[in-house]
């Protein structure tokens, strides 16, 4: 099993243990030195308060000062459905992008349901990231 294999077992494992039944969703980061780190999205009662499913495990790699180099989110509308791969938000990609446009994120394939990984430069090619030398973003 790959890295990326890992990514996605490590996130339908976690799936499988938070929600049992129902809807469920994950996400799982890789970092540099081979860590996973996974997170869910927290339930809210006021909608406006609601965060994405990676938003903890980048808050987490924030903590632990490593490089993330992969991100992927899945979800699942019942115990009995597929794992969907969902490409990352605009606002997760900028979360992401701190550690540089080499990050690589699973994107969604329609129809295929595919685990295919995608640099965050080649999901946003015209980022804005580009008109700042990159001596002067990533320090």
């Amino acid at each position: 099993m790959n890295f990326e294999e890992k990514l996605y077992q490590e996130a339908i494992d976690l799936v499988k243990e938070k929600y049992p039944t129902g809807w469920g969703g994950a996400a799982a980061i890789g970092l540099e030195d081979g860590t996973i780190l996974t997170s869910i999205a927290p339930e809210v009662i006021n909608a406006s308060t609601e965060l994405c499913i990676e938003t903890g495990a980048i808050l987490e790699a924030h903590k632990v000062g490593e490089k993330v180099t992969h991100s992927l989110c899945i979800v699942r509308d019942d115990e009995n459905a597929k794992f969907e791969i969902l490409s990352p938000c605009g606002i997760c990609q900028e979360r992401l992008f701190y550690w540089g446009s080499d990050v690589q994120a699973a994107v969604t394939i329609p129809e295929e349901n595919e685990l295919v990984f995608k640099t965050l430069s080649d999901i946003q090619p015209y980022h804005w990231t580009a008109a700042i030398a990159p001596e002067d973003l990533y320090e």
